[in-house]
């Protein structure tokens, strides 16, 4: 073995040394033909499942797209020229139909080139909005469904700086619209205009806990230019084009018609702005207008947030989650924290949940008080509620279903929320008069749609849920063989319609209309399979033991002309995979993959390389369990070790693999777990780490689901920081980051002071950088040449 490792390590070195200067690389033909591929379009459906829109889109963006104007303010990153976020997912085409009809109709006088983005249909479901970002800014367009004819309402003047830029009014004929100011400021060069003074910063002695954010704003001048990018005007826009303005210029952040359509919700950022904090946790007011633009009452005042306590789920104290009622005319709904936001301390309720009438006379009215933390609530088109309250400490949920007429409520969910097999699934929604969704509800039933994971496998289900009596009924269990099905909408319950999508490892997910009472079913798409050439490849989920008896699974993948009965070959193995942290072992042990997905080849996974020989552990489980009062993080390291030699052992005794040759790798925080394992354990000949943070010092108030901070528990992040083991680390590792990461705590620098260590303490490790890529990569050009990296690397490390 000893002299197997110096070989890799000769070669490795030598073959790097030669690719300083290198320009963008492609992969074997074997990944290329995967990794090429025309995209299947994107379905989006109306409410009542009668329109199908199909949006198109390249299966990647170029380099180009990635080199826009770009500026990172507040935790926001905005193209300057065109007013959108720099890092939105355009669509080119649009095609519609209705359901029952075979072949789409092209929507015509769509704009030249087009990009594609916020789609949505009118309330009444005859037309579809969309905006068009030209190379000045963005427009407005819609879609008459019938005509399948696009035309454009607004000019290139939409602010899509925050978000969505338009609603749609109630009557389906028109608009409220952000569009930029129209005597907006210039924006400041802040490489060319000198400061004034140094950027000072003070605490006021007060103890808070927050996470480690990007593209913060960091001076007086990205102050200026946020408060410009984010300013807009509101109007009315008609389906001519007729403008009025609504109101003048302001930072809105939110606009929320009432479901009655006579009430109007603004959010306004306000100052003073922060430099440690993003915008969503700026000063905001919140004011209700009526539909003349009168305000009718300032609702919520929310000031600057830069102190939170420790914790998961502690918040900020004050109303928030401030949303309409969507079962009534025009009435709010927001919880207050009744334990100070701080989940320290010891209360008997934590939340109180209240609803507020417009035009807001009578004070608010107390309608629930948590247990835990609000969690959220849903409404149904009858006299029911459904309130969810959780805890993050024990991973409970809860769900209680309200009577509205006597405020009496009901525990019908109660469990640990990783607790995928005893999931009772979501509620079938409808649209109601107002075009609010809400919770289906009828003659005192309901239907709940569950994904069905099981420990026999998973098969998705509908249940009848009685709600005098809690009782369910199980109406549909999906037991689709040599494939898999999944639940999307429930049609007509009555006549037992459903809408699903059915899909198999060869076979591209499609949608299918079925009766589940004759179990008949008609397919609405029919999208060809891209990836062909691995078609054959054997797929199987194993399960498998850890040290501690800890139930494990991953999904094996072996060459589609692999010898299974033989095994006179032994394969390289690669290994994919996510660490994940857990309470309790049995719901770390419980299982959600199914070898019944398609086969779907992605930058994210090792799956193309079963095309050159390799077998492929994909999505191997890594939990990390803290029972009890321990944290997972007490015990990462060795559990990461044992969760790794038992995909291993499991793999071998199988007859597959030579041990020898095995690879791990891992994004983000898969790539933390790379490093990590190939510091402390000698079960693998080489690693690959993409995007990772490595140094926890560096992110000190927390990380994943890590919620103490360094002062409190220095051993565990110093002892699970690659960066502190470095002089350890003596395995090949292929280090890639992108230059413009933009998630908390991974910072580029990150991948750059690790390999700075790893390099200088004489360990055999490579650093590409590729140009422009965020968290997520997206441009064609760089995820060749990443495929290119990682194929080379591991036919040195492990084949030659």
């Amino acid at each position: 073995m000893k002299i197997k490792l110096t070989i890799c390590l000769l070669a490795f070195l030598n073959f790097y040394d030669a690719q300083e200067n290198i320009t963008y690389q492609k992969p074997s033909a074997e990944i290329l033909k995967l990794a090429d591929y025309e995209r299947p379009p994107s379905v989006l459906m109306n409410s009542k499942k009668d329109w199908v829109v199909f949006t198109y889109r390249p299966t990647y963006k170029t380099l180009e797209d990635l080199s826009q104007q770009e500026m990172k303010l507040g935790g926001l990153r905005i193209n300057p020229v065109t007013n959108i976020s720099s890092s939105v997912t355009y669509s080119n085409n649009l095609k519609i139909r209705k359901i029952n009809d075979k072949v789409e109709t092209q929507v015509k006088n769509l704009p030249a080139n087009p990009k594609i983005t916020y789609v949505s249909f009118s309330p009444d479901e005859k037309k579809l909005a969309f905006t068009n970002t030209t190379a000045k800014g963005v427009e407005l367009w819609v879609v008459d469904m019938e005509t399948a004819s696009a035309k454009k309402i607004t000019g290139d003047n939409l602010n899509a700086n925050l978000g969505m830029p338009y609603s749609w009014y109630n009557d389906s004929q028109s608009f409220l619209i952000r569009t930029l100011p129209q005597n907006r400021p210039a924006l400041i060069d802040a490489s060319k205009d000198l400061p004034t003074g140094p950027i000072v910063s003070t605490a006021d002695g007060k103890v808070s806990q927050n996470r480690t954010y990007q593209d913060l704003l960091k001076n007086p001048q990205d102050e200026k230019n946020f408060e410009v990018l984010t300013a807009s005007e509101i109007y009315n826009a008609d389906l001519s084009g007729n403008l009025k303005k609504v109101k003048d210029q302001d930072m809105y952040s939110g606009l929320s018609f009432s479901p009655d359509g006579n009430y109007l919700m603004v959010t306004v950022i306000k100052k003073p702005f922060s430099y440690i904090v993003p915008l969503n946790r700026f000063p905001s007011t919140t004011v209700v207008y009526d539909m003349k633009g009168n305000a009718v009452k300032t609702v919520n005042e929310v000031p600057l947030n830069e102190i939170m306590p420790k914790g998961f789920s502690s918040v900020r104290t004050g109303k928030r989650s401030m949303t309409w009622r969507s079962d009534v005319p025009a009435t709010l709904v927001y919880a207050e924290a009744l334990d100070g936001g701080d989940q320290s301390k010891t209360v008997e309720n934590r939340d109180e949940i209240f609803t507020w009438e417009a035009p807001f006379a009578a004070a608010p009215k107390s309608f629930f008080k948590t247990k835990q933390r609000y969690e959220g609530v849903s409404w149904t088109n009858d006299h029911y509620a459904v309130v969810s309250e959780g805890w993050y400490d024990t991973r409970n949920t809860k769900s209680y279903l309200v009577d509205l007429n006597n405020g009496e409520s009901k525990v019908f969910d109660d469990r640990n929320y990783q607790d995928v097999y005893s999931d009772p699934g979501n509620f079938s929604t409808t649209k109601n008069q107002y075009g609010r969704y809400v919770i289906d509800m009828k003659g005192g039933k309901t239907y709940l749609i569950g994904d069905g994971f099981t420990k026999d496998g998973q098969h998705p289900f509908i249940d009848e849920m009685d709600v005098k009596s809690l009782k369910k009924k199980r109406l549909y269990t999906s037991n689709m063989k040599n494939g898999k099905e999944d639940i999307i909408d429930i049609l007509n319950a009555s006549k037992g319609e459903i809408l699903t999508t059915q899909q198999s490892p060869s076979l591209y997910p499609n949608y299918f209309k079925k009766n589940i009472k004759s179990n008949k079913a008609e397919a609405v798409t029919n999208f060809a399979n891209p990836f062909e050439s691995i078609k054959d490849v054997y797929k199987e989920v194993i399960t498998y033991k850890r040290n501690d008896g800890v139930t494990l699974t991953g999904t094996l993948y072996l060459p589609a002309n692999y010898d299974r009965k033989a095994k006179k070959e032994k394969l390289p193995l690669l290994i994919w995979a996510y660490p994940t942290e857990y309470k309790d072992k049995n719901t770390a042990g419980q299982n959600t993959q199914n070898a019944n997905d398609f086969t779907f080849p992605y930058y994210g996974s090792f799956v193309y390389w079963t095309t050159k020989g390799y077998a492929v552990l994909d999505d191997a489980a890594f939990p990390i369990i803290g029972e009890g009062k321990t944290e997972p993080n007490d015990t990462f390291i060795p559990q990461l070790v044992a969760n790794g030699k038992a995909a291993i052992d499991a793999v071998d005794q199988l007859g597959y693999i030579d041990r020898t040759k095995v690879a791990v790798g891992g994004h983000s925080y898969g790539a933390f777990m790379t490093a990590n394992l190939l510091t402390h354990s000698k079960d693998y000949a080489c690693g690959i780490a993409r995007s990772g943070a490595y140094n926890r010092t560096l992110t000190p108030f927390g990380f994943q689901s890590e919620q103490r901070n360094y002062w409190d528990v220095p051993e565990i992040y110093n002892t699970m920081s690659p960066f502190m083991n470095a002089d350890k680390m003596k395995t090949p590792l292929l280090l890639i980051h992108g230059d413009a990461d933009n998630n908390p705590g991974t910072f580029t620098l990150q991948t750059e002071r690790y390999f700075q260590a790893l390099k200088n303490l004489g360990a055999p490790v490579k650093m590409v950088l590729l140009p422009k890529e965020s968290h997520g990569y997206a441009a064609k050009e760089n995820i060749l040449h990443l495929l290119w990296e990682q194929d080379q690397f591991l036919e040195k490390c492990l084949k030659k």
